[in-house]
């Protein structure tokens, strides 16, 4: 079974809102929108846009590059170390190397120290798709305050030594972290034989039984305060904005009270043209639906009385860095992190689920979801067991949750499978179930200003 292909932060499947062109880093770039709708450029003009691409972000890196001073930052990191010389390699954009050094929203930075130890600066990078900066600072905040309460736990992650947001008084000049470089490569799931999956599998179950040593009292994100208190959420897609004036959701006390505030989030962005503005119709009906769903998709055992846990937001594989012999060396990438129950903190990960069964709409179990729940049972956690199968229900409806509808064929599938999870509207193909949607939803107060809208740009008046 195959990892996950989209190498995109946070990518199940990202959601987007009204279209951001890595192309010119500009919003909105209408030059590079005017594709098909259900086509995606990469894909269908990859021969243009791949090069043009490449080029952008070749400019990105450069402009970064030209921010960051790199003197300062040897200093602070030398500082740390009670006056330890470092060296940090001149920067260099390789194409060939990029993706051993930057993500989708980061880039990191070697610093050597003279005694051999190594830490990582972790940049933040900035293009069309990064989000405000006021944003970005506290995702950055609830990232640090994430992996220092990690730190205090058995779960093998990258100490963090230090962090500055990006300001007048940072002399780096760009917001940074600094943290330990681990030992160990990305995991790559095809290429393990079964042996070695059963052990990565085996430790992640440690790793989850671990987690749920630690509960919370709400459904959020961790701020920067050592008592590790639970705030809003710090996430792109879980945030408002009015003007400049931010408003992450959360935190929460309920899941049903998350699902329905971020839900309807969506629906207000889809009204206010700032998401889905290529097809807002579609997009308001499917939500809409989902909004109605959510009393059918909340776990059978509720919250078990409020408690929350901490769950990686980007599980797809590549957040494991193994050894040779397949040792799980670390986690990394917590930026996102959020508290959850237990339904959806120890689901099984992405990375496990059987990609094209999945997308295909079948309900199914995949093999290493399986065994997650075998070993979870062994362990002597049942009720942990039987989270991982009762699990497809919550990876259909989180996945639908603002999927990223240019990949048409692949949200039919999913939203096919939701369907047949709750046993409702089975069976029926898409323009069946719009045909019914549409009558369904006719009196809803945001879908007739939907409309409204949709009929005053195709004639001029309505």
């Amino acid at each position: 079974m195959p990892m996950w292909a989209c190498d995109f932060k946070g990518c199940s499947k990202p959601a987007v809102r009204t279209g951001d062109c890595i192309l010119c880093n500009r919003h909105l770039c209408s030059s590079h929108l005017q594709t098909p709708f259900h086509q995606c450029p990469s894909w269908e003009d990859a021969e243009h846009y791949d090069p043009a691409a490449r080029e952008a972000e070749k400019k990105e890196m450069e402009t970064l590059f030209q921010k960051i001073n790199k003197e300062a930052l040897a200093a602070r990191a030398s500082e740390l170390r009670n006056g330890i010389c470092c060296s940090i390699p001149a920067f260099r954009y390789d194409r060939t190397r990029q993706s051993s050094v930057m993500g989708g929203m980061n880039y990191h930075i070697d610093i050597v120290f003279e005694d051999g130890v190594v830490w990582l600066a972790r940049i933040r990078r900035f293009n069309a798709t990064s989000p405000p900066p006021p944003l970005r600072d506290h995702i950055f905040q609830s990232e640090f305050a994430t992996m220092k309460f990690l730190e205090e736990i058995a779960v093998p992650t990258p100490k963090v030594f230090d962090f500055a947001l990006e300001s007048h008084d940072n002399s780096v000049g760009v917001g940074y972290m600094l943290v330990e470089k681990m030992a160990g490569t990305s995991l790559r799931w095809s290429i393990a034989s079964p042996g070695q999956r059963r052990k990565i599998v085996e430790q992640l179950a440690d790793i989850f039984i671990e987690l749920r040593k630690y509960p919370f009292d709400k459904m959020g994100c961790l701020g920067t305060s050592s008592s590790h208190r639970i705030g809003a959420f710090a996430r792109e897609s879980l945030t408002d904005f009015n003007g400049s004036h931010m408003s992450p959701l959360g935190p929460y006390s309920s899941l049903q009270e998350y699902h329905t505030s971020s839900i309807r989030l969506i629906l207000d962005l889809i009204i206010r043209e700032e998401m889905y503005s290529q097809n807002p119709i579609d997009a308001y009906l499917i939500h809409r639906f989902l909004l109605d769903l959510i009393p059918s998709v909340l776990p059978s055992q509720g919250d078990l009385g409020h408690q929350y846990f901490l769950k990686h937001a980007d599980d797809k594989g590549d957040h494991i860095l193994v050894d040779k012999d397949y040792n799980i060396t670390a986690i990394i990438d917590w930026e996102w992190a959020y508290t959850a129950p237990e339904a959806i903190a120890f689901n099984s990960p992405i990375g496990l689920l059987p990609v094209n069964e999945f997308y295909d709409g079948l309900n199914t179990l995949g093999e290493e979801e399986k065994l997650l729940a075998e070993i979870f049972e062994k362990k002597g956690e049942p009720s942990l067991a039987q989270t991982v199968r009762d699990g497809r229900l919550q990876h259909r409806f989180a996945f639908c949750c603002g999927y990223d509808l240019s990949d048409w064929k692949g949200f039919l599938g999913l939203f096919k499978g939701l369907r047949d999870a709750v046993s409702i509207d089975q069976g029926l193909e898409w323009e069946e179930w719009k045909q019914i949607a549409l009558e369904r939803y006719q009196g809803d107060d945001g879908f007739k200003c939907l409309l409204s809208k949709a009929c005053v740009m195709k004639t001029g008046n309505c």
